[in-house]
């Protein structure tokens, strides 16, 4: 995702009403978040749709990499040589 430009990216509620088609394309074009504001302050975000799937992938693989090293730490993990060969065993049955 594209870094926020303050001068760009911080809108009032009441232009997003106004300008709402605008709004969406500029959000669309640039991969940029726009922050909607309400009487000062931040309000709600709206995020491109590939932006928003591009973060939530994201977000699972470090779930997935905080649970592996988790699971290291419990002594769960097994060595890759070890996983190997119970992979192959399984695919060769």
């Amino acid at each position: 995702m594209q870094r926020l430009e303050l001068d760009k990216d911080i809108k009032p509620l009441s232009e997003f009403r106004a300008h709402t088609a605008a709004c969406i394309q500029q959000v669309q074009r640039s991969k940029r978040p726009v922050v909607l504001t309400h009487h000062g302050k931040s309000a709600a975000i709206l995020i491109d749709v590939g932006e928003f799937e591009a973060l939530l992938q994201r977000i699972e693989l470090l779930e997935d990499i905080e649970t592996g090293e988790s699971q290291i730490d419990e002594g769960k993990a097994i060595p890759h040589d070890k996983a190997l060969k119970m992979v192959l065993n399984r695919v060769r049955k």
